[in-house]
């Protein structure tokens, strides 16, 4: 465990003219305290005190640390450092690390659990390598690790210090922690100085007002309080003229008015007319030029000392400070013991008998005060000192920071270094701050390549622009061994993609093909074929799918690399609307060997892709094993951005396609949460917002839905640069309908269409918009309307999958109408019957329900509606579900009690009609051996293919994978 530094020991002293801040400590110390007998709850808030330097904000925290051990809190405390601010995570590795130093190995990966390998290299523990964690994915594996700890240790005061020179790192992390203090017994003391705070710091200055009083500001203290405390040290005769005088000097400041009193009691001077010079003296020697002349006055080995020491930073080893000044250890034991004398130094609190400078002023001036020529000379040996005593690489780097410039291959490679454990901590921005400063140092030609590589990966979460350039200069580099070229020219792809830039990226891996070594131009050509394919200005997809049809029949599925190729067969193929036995053959074949969501050279729009095209295949069960599994791999890697909110989103989106309404929407609501958390993730975003307008409108809530579209207020109206799944055209076209605004949703429709018929993209259950524009014509032109209904039946039976048929059918069966619509609807009921599609069954069973009641047919029209009801109930469709009570309620009918609960398990009979049916046995055997009707047992099998999420096609995989009875 790398060391941590802790706040330095303060000596208690009254606190005068504080009374208004006491009381707020005591205030919240009173709600957080565990309540007597049990009443009410432990409340955690917020609360924070500002003011310039010298104010008095470490005695308040001081105190606040006293009041907090007399009520049996614990204490966790962490202070921000000005020479400090660049070291990523210092303030929560201050604050964690002394509880987690307690645990032996066992206990520690036991409390840390799954989330070890991603919370260890922020936390300073030893981990082995576990790839790049996104920030979001640490921040919550932190957010777990305090929440465990207060929970542990309850109720947790934590007290932090010159927020104001805390690293950003840390600063975000607290920033997205913090609301949730309201929820646990934590409370949050700060001190920050307002002047000085970084604009990143604004969120959480945001949160202090909304989880807890304003922040306290500091006054000066009154003539009367600093009397009081030089009369403390000199006596009751100090003269009320030379009090008012101290006041002048200080202006209130109540550091330096306690210095200057304990400098005059050292002198016995008794604070009258004739000690004015000597106070004066006095308060000119508490910082700035005074400060110096004093700290001169103790000799050159003493200065020398104290300038090692401001080099290292608060707190500061004296073995190590004594090294880098070159003094002995009796040299530095005096020079320790005068400036504890001269209350420039005092004892630290960290391990191995650590010093700290008495007041951040004192550190600044000195510092400040030391030649350029010589400060670097102290960094450049502090990096070497620091590294050796075991500070690790980071620490070192710090120091590097503040040297020339002078081409030093050690200096690169220790910086590199840093900068990798920074990325495996999640902290880019301090990573791509280590690797400038080695691009500049300048690295050996050999070497430039994979440090502009390197600096590429530190920007790509928080400036992709930045790592298209980087990338760039990197090909230009002569020489580049070709995996790393390989890695260059895949990242690339990726940068541009994510900046708009689709075709740039299709055009670098095409080219690129042409000219890499042979083992690697089979990954660059899957790296074209992703990016043409997500291209929406593919000038000829026609083209590319043959080429991509070509390559993949040749290829056995050996490697990544051929996996990957037939994976993106089997998602165009399936785009195509080839036969749905075609597709599956590739998927599966895509699947041998696995594919992994987390391979840092390939991306996962292949798996995700690969995993979608089951549930199209009617299939979800398959695309829900597949999507678990992915996004437990990305939360076991840190990946908790955009990954994870693709992956919650499309999950939720093959529950809606299932016909699980109430489990889509809250998995897409979950998606659009951690999509809004990430920075950059708007293709996230805009997928959750589509599936969740869709979700909604299903549910029956046209008015939800469209607040949703007018808090995403683009959403309607984008044309976006890469596909968006599902289409936001059409989805937004669907919300014009349910809103009855047809003519605007033909209009859009026809747009989709127009592109998608250009791409010979034509399957219907990837877009339907065939079906909604036939929808949308129905009223004005019904012959049309008619025929794209019919183009849609063709499509989807050209396809196959019995859901998207069925749908087809009861479109065309609604805009047809009459009596050739009760055909139409009793086959689409039968294909969905067929098919795991639960609210497309109900559309169906509740339509061909009110259209044979329109035609006298009760009893059959009662059954469909019945049958209807019951499924729309379970699916969460309101809207439906009413509209099949109203329909039963016209006929004359009274809706029945539900038959059977909402359940994914299986009955008995469900069960081995199920097994009988895997077994090949026709219906009319199974109907025979399970004493039922024929439609008995096909109303069995469809609640069968419902619950598992399958088709009769993946029946046999799916019972296998069921839980022996």
């Amino acid at each position: 465990m790398a060391p941590v530094s802790r706040q330095p020991i303060t000596h208690a002293r009254p606190l005068f003219e504080r009374r208004r801040e006491l009381e707020a400590l005591d205030t919240a110390f009173s709600e957080l305290r565990a309540p007597a007998h049990g009443v009410g709850p432990s409340r955690g808030g917020l609360l924070a005190f500002t003011g310039p330097g010298g104010l008095g904000k470490t005695a308040l925290l001081s105190a606040a640390r006293t009041r907090a051990v007399g009520h049996g809190f614990t204490v966790l405390s962490g202070r921000g450092g000005e020479a400090e601010q660049d070291l990523a995570f210092r303030l929560v590795r201050q604050l964690v690390q002394p509880s987690l130093a307690a645990m032996d190995e066992t206990e520690l990966r036991k409390f840390l659990g799954s989330w070890y390998p991603i919370v260890a290299p922020a936390l300073g523990l030893e981990a082995a390598d576990n790839g790049l964690p996104d920030p979001t994915g640490v921040r919550d594996g932190l957010d777990w690790v305090m929440t465990r700890l207060t929970l542990k240790k309850a109720p947790v005061v934590l007290l932090l210090d010159d927020l104001h020179w805390v690293d950003l790192e840390s600063l975000g992390w607290l920033t997205s922690f913090a609301p949730r203090v309201a929820d646990l017994p934590l409370l949050i003391i700060s001190a920050y100085r307002p002047a000085e705070l970084p604009p990143e710091a604004a969120g959480f200055g945001s949160l202090i007002e909304d989880h807890g009083p304003r922040p306290y500001s500091l006054a000066p203290l009154s003539t009367g309080a600093v009397a009081r405390i030089v009369r403390e040290e000199v006596g009751e005769q100090a003269e009320d003229e030379f009090c008012a005088e101290c006041w002048s000097a200080t202006g209130g400041s109540p550091f330096e008015t306690v210095e200057i009193a304990l400098g005059l009691a050292e002198r016995n001077l008794k604070g009258t007319r004739e000690d004015l010079p000597a106070m004066r003296d006095l308060a000119a020697a508490v910082k700035g030029p005074g400060l110096l002349d004093r700290l001169n006055r103790l000799g050159t080995s003493t200065v020398r000392f104290t300038h090692a020491a401001a080099v290292l930073g608060s707190p500061f080893s004296p073995a190590i400070a004594a090294a880098l000044a070159a003094v002995g250890s009796e040299a530095a034991a005096e020079a320790v013991e005068k400036l504890r004398a001269a209350r420039i130094v005092a004892e630290g609190d960290a391990p191995g008998g650590s010093l700290d400078f008495a007041h951040p002023i004192i550190a600044r001036t000195i510092y400040r005060s030391i030649p350029a020529h010589f400060r670097s000379g102290y960094h450049n040996a502090a990096a070497v000192a620091v590294r050796a005593a075991g500070f690790g690489p980071g620490a070192a780097a710090r120091h590097l920071m503040e040297v020339p410039c002078e081409g030093k291959p050690e200096a690169v490679e220790s910086l590199r270094e840093a900068a990798h454990e920074y990325l495996r901590a999640g902290a880019p921005e301090a990573a791509r701050r280590l690797l400038s400063r080695a691009l500049q140092e300048p690295p050996l030609p050999e070497q430039r390549a994979a440090l502009l590589h390197q600096l590429a990966c530190a920007t790509f979460l928080i400036e992709p622009t930045a790592t298209v350039t980087h990338l760039r200069e990197a090909l230009a580099e002569p020489g580049l061994d070709p995996e790393l070229r390989a890695s260059i020219v895949y990242r690339l792809t990726q940068a541009l993609a994510h900046t708009g830039r689709m075709a740039e990226a299709a055009t670098v891996a095409e080219e690129e093909a042409k000219t890499c070594h042979p083992r690697i131009r089979l990954r660059m050509q899957g790296d074209h074929f992703v990016w043409s394919m997500f291209r929406t200005d593919e000038r000829d997809s026609s083209a590319r799918s043959r080429r991509l049809t070509k390559l993949a029949e040749r290829l056995p599925g050996r490697g990544p690399e051929e996996r990957w190729i037939l994976g993106l067969r089997a998602w165009d193929s399936l785009l195509r609307g080839e036969p749905r036995r075609s597709v599956l053959r590739y998927a599966e074949d895509a699947l041998r060997g696995g594919m992994s969501w987390t391979d840092e050279n390939r991306g996962f729009e292949v798996p995700v892709s690969v995993a979608l095209t089951f549930m199209h295949c009617d299939q979800p069960r398959r695309a829900e094993e597949l999507f678990t599994r992915g996004m437990a791999e990305c939360e076991a890697k840190g990946w908790r951005g955009s990954h994870l909110a693709l992956g919650q989103t499309l999950f939720g989106y093959i529950r809606y396609r299932r016909g699980n309404l109430i489990e889509a929407e809250h998995w897409v609501r979950q998606g659009l949460r951690t999509a809004e958390r990430v920075e950059g993730a708007v293709p996230a975003q805009w997928f959750a917002v589509g599936i969740l307008i869709q979700t909604l409108l299903a549910r029956g809530r046209p008015l939800a839905a469209r607040r949703l579209a007018d808090e995403h207020e683009q959403y309607g109206r984008i044309v976006p640069n890469a596909v968006i799944y599902p289409d936001p055209r059409t989805v937004y076209a669907e919300l014009l309908l349910a809103e009855g605004r047809h003519a605007e949703a033909a209009e859009l429709l026809g747009e989709v269409g127009a592109w998608l018929e250009g791409r010979d993209w034509r399957n219907p259950s990837w877009c339907p918009w065939r079906l909604d524009l036939s929808a949308a014509l129905a009223r004005t032109a019904p012959d049309r309307a008619v025929r794209v209904a019919r183009d849609a039946v063709a499509h989807a039976r050209d396809f196959g999958a019995a859901s998207v048929i069925g749908q087809a059918l009861r479109t065309e069966a609604e805009v047809t109408g009459g009596r050739a619509a009760l055909e139409l609807y009793a086959e689409a009921v039968e294909r969905l019957e067929q098919s795991p599609s639960a609210y497309e069954l109900a559309r169906a069973l509740v339509g061909h329900g009110a259209a044979l009641s329109r035609y006298g047919r009760l009893q059959d029209a009662a059954d469909r509606l019945y049958q209807g009801l019951e499924v729309a109930v379970h699916c969460g469709a309101e809207a439906l579900a009413g509209r099949a009570r109203e329909e039963l309620s016209t006929a004359g009918l009274r809706p029945l009690p539900l038959r059977y609960a909402q359940t994914d398990t299986l009955t008995g009979h469900e069960r081995r009609a199920a097994e009988l049916a895997a077994q090949g046995r026709p219906v009319s055997m199974v109907a025979k051996e399970l004493h039922l009707t024929e439609q008995g047992v096909r109303q069995l099998l469809s609640a069968v293919y419902r619950k598992l999420g399958t088709d009769p096609a993946g029946l046999v995989d799916a019972l296998e994978a069921l839980p022996r009875a």
